[in-house]
């Protein structure tokens, strides 16, 4: 999968780039079809507190949908686990819709009699 990294208003450190992606590219186990992506590391400055929260936005592009995760954490590798997380189970519901709607495409003319499928042309007799 080819990915974009972007660290908004900072350089990021060569070591975290890498882990996001051998993380992302993981998700490849699930849906090999993923084509590209994007990610965006950004530091959210907060006035009240000195600690920054770590802002990852994940946006995968696959033929016939985008899916997108934002997820922060006190660090970014916490977020990009948290990400996915996310990501895994968006994944997997995408590529269930997607053959669900194979399936039911393939089956117009079959019908199933208890657990047996039985084809359209059979039930006339």
């Amino acid at each position: 999968m080819r990915l974009q990294m972007q660290a908004i208003h900072f350089d990021a450190d060569p070591k975290l780039l890498t882990f996001i992606q051998q993380k992302l590219d993981k998700l490849d186990t699930f849906y090999d079809r993923i084509t590209s992506g994007e990610v965006f590391l950004k530091l959210d400055r907060n006035e009240n507190t000195k600690l920054h929260t770590k802002l990852l936005e994940v946006k995968l592009y696959v033929p016939g949908g985008t899916m997108f995760v934002r997820e922060q954490g006190t660090t970014f590798e916490e977020a990009t686990d948290l990400a996915i997380d996310t990501l895994k189970m968006q994944v997997k519901k995408f590529k269930n819709k997607r053959n669900n709607a194979r399936a039911a495409k393939g089956l117009d003319g079959l019908s199933e009699d208890n657990g047996v499928v039985v084809l359209a042309e059979d039930m006339e007799e």
